[in-house]
């Protein structure tokens, strides 16, 4: 699957943004899908996940309650609204396909190493 992030921007402190990735191919629907970011000489980290059906999501506690991740299947995008953003949230923007399912919770998939396919990045600066 191919993945094409898009959304990033300049924005100021308390703004939102909406992230979409769209993806290529007909099984969409199967795959989990996260997002991950990484700040400048930082390394990559977990942002947020949901599942295959888009029943269930996971987020990294540093963006409970402002960032929201959503799925629509019919259109092989997954999104990440972010609301409220600080300058802290300054980072390229991935997103992330995994194949690997199973019985498990979300959280397993705060692990980069459980996705096969990644986006380019979109890169989002927040300015104070």
């Amino acid at each position: 699957v191919q993945l094409q992030a898009s959304g990033g921007g300049l924005v100021q402190t308390g703004d939102s943004l909406r992230l979409s990735c769209a993806a290529s191919g007909r099984i969409f629907s199967s795959y989990v899908m996260g997002w991950f970011r990484q700040a400048p000489g930082k390394e990559r980290e977990f942002v947020a996940v949901i599942s295959a059906s888009g029943g269930s999501t996971y987020y990294a506690d540093f963006v409970k309650g402002r960032f929201t991740i959503s799925r629509d299947n019919a259109k092989n995008t997954v999104f990440l609204q972010m609301n409220s953003l600080k300058s802290e949230d300054t980072a390229v923007y991935y997103c992330g396909a995994s194949s690997r399912l199973g019985s498990l919770g979300l959280s397993r998939y705060s692990q980069d190493t459980m996705y096969q396919y990644w986006g380019q990045g979109t890169k989002v600066t927040v300015s104070s």
